[in-house]
């Protein structure tokens, strides 16, 4: 079982954040000039919550509020469930299934050391899955 530890030595991006202060627009022109939809909320070194295509559409738009003028502070998820390094996948994608969860930020001692998507870890356990189905195809070939 790969760990989440694994998971983000291979991933190609990173994660990013953004201050409780960052306005709904602005924090949607960092998601589409990033290319990622959810960004992290934090101050100093804490994690406050996360801001994700979800909250927007379901906060600004279907209430018709400002989103140049609206913080993300008003709009975050603040309940934020998250996974340490040592968690695995399986682990991930069990909390994101019961949650319905699409990121998960990774603490490890108390820091942020980077955010996992559901996209992520479907990647991982398919190339888990076909890593282990070759090396069984091996084994019987002889």
């Amino acid at each position: 079982m790969a760990t989440v530890r694994k998971l983000l030595e291979q991933k190609e991006k990173g994660f990013w954040t953004i201050m409780p202060d960052t306005t709904a627009y602005e924090a949607l022109q960092i998601m589409a000039e990033k290319d990622v939809g959810a960004l992290l909320v934090v101050e100093g070194s804490s994690l406050l919550g996360i801001f994700t295509e979800r909250d927007y559409s379901r906060k600004v738009v279907l209430k018709g509020r400002s989103s140049k003028e609206t913080p993300v502070s008003e709009l975050m998820t603040i309940s934020v469930y998250c996974v340490s390094p040592e968690d695995t996948t399986e682990q991930c994608m069990e909390i994101m299934n019961c949650r319905h969860l699409r990121h998960l930020p990774v603490l490890e001692g108390g820091h942020l050391v980077g955010l996992v998507s559901i996209r992520d870890v479907v990647k991982m356990i398919i190339s888990e899955k076909e890593t282990t189905i070759k090396d069984l195809e091996l084994f019987i070939s002889g």
